[in-house]
């Protein structure tokens, strides 16, 4: 697929430049550290978690909503599939049989998935309550519902082909990254080349045009909440992989990370915009960031400060952008100017 820098995006060209910034920065204050195999590799191999996260909460931005419950619905599913794992699976089963174990523990996480993105979408389009409280009052159910089944416990020791998904490469390439690619590649086709997917920015520009334009919008509703916690599931896959355990509480600080992502990847907080490459190249920023600063021995309560800080930023440039900007446009067009003049 070939990208003509003309049809780059004024978010895109302004993403590749602050990565290209990052990049040198800390080239040039870490030297010897930063720009090594190890630190690529790890980078590789973090990214995957908090991009299959963000994705989840990316959809659901879009829409003009929001999905306090990503983190909580990726636990509970890796719960569930780390149950299966160590309590049904045989000890000795091998690669083939764990495969197919593997398949069913997936069919019924996206079971439970599909059940809380049902219920969460019927909460918001039926009910007509803000995705923020259903959200919340999910994640605080989740939450609470996974520390008492587990007692606030770890199920450890995964068998060898969960552990493969978490620590190994193909061709140099982590697996978990190739999961996390196709899993944005996915979103991408699905938004992009779908009814559905087209349903879902008319819904975060205009929901009442969209309804009488005689979309389902209930439907679009519960569409979005089950795809956004899909994508959880393969992040709590994810995290399970690599801990060699699942547990609620894994990942709780990605919450703000995946918004921040989201934003600034150029997704209007208010629904109806937004590209899943942009979110992706904003995603490969925060990673970078983050890594530099552990390299350079920043406190992570310092960093967690800083993500918010940052994601104020953001927020405050778009709203000033959005507000000004045009009138901005308008005051200095070359019509006005002349006009000015002639009247002088």
């Amino acid at each position: 697929m070939k990208l003509s820098v003309n049809k780059l995006s004024e978010t895109t060209i302004s993403l590749i430049g602050l990565l290209v910034m990052v990049f040198a920065i800390f080239s040039i204050m870490i030297p010897g550290q930063f720009l090594t195999t190890v630190t690529f590799s790890s980078m590789a191999y973090q990214l995957p978690e908090l991009g299959l996260l963000t994705l989840g909460m990316f959809i659901a931005i879009l829409s003009g909503g929001l999905n306090l419950a990503i983190i909580a619905t990726s636990n509970i599913t890796a719960i569930f599939m780390a149950w299966l794992f160590v309590n049904l699976m045989p000890s000795d089963s091998g690669v083939a049989l764990q495969l197919v174990w593997l398949v069913i523990a997936l069919a019924g996480a996206f079971m439970i998935a599909i059940a809380i993105g049902a219920l969460t979408g019927f909460f918001v389009s039926k009910i007509g309550i803000h995705p923020i409280l259903v959200t919340l009052a999910v994640m605080t159910t989740v939450n609470g519902l996974g520390i008492w089944l587990t007692h606030g416990a770890a199920i450890s020791n995964m068998p060898s082909t969960i552990l493969f998904i978490g620590h190994s490469s193909i061709f140099g390439v982590p697996v978990s990254l190739l999961l996390f690619l196709a899993a944005a590649a996915a979103l991408y086709l699905f938004l992009e080349r779908t009814h559905y997917g087209k349903y879902v920015y008319m819904y975060g520009s205009n929901i009442n045009a969209t309804y009488f334009s005689g979309i389902n919008t209930h439907k679009v509703t519960m569409y979005i909440y089950i795809i956004s916690n899909l994508l959880c599931v393969l992040a709590g896959l994810v995290m399970m992989a690599r801990f060699n355990s699942a547990r609620m509480g894994y990942g709780e600080s990605y919450l703000l990370l995946t918004v921040l992502a989201v934003i600034l990847g150029g997704t209007d907080p208010f629904g109806g915009f937004g590209k899943v490459f942009d979110v992706v190249l904003a995603l490969v920023t925060l990673q970078v960031i983050s890594t530099g600063l552990n390299l350079m021995g920043v406190s992570q309560h310092f960093s967690l400060a800083m993500w918010g800080i940052a994601l104020l930023s953001v927020l405050i440039y778009r709203f000033a952008k959005a507000k000004y900007g045009p009138k901005i446009k308008q005051k200095f067009k070359p019509e006005n100017t002349s006009q000015t003049i002639t009247q002088g």
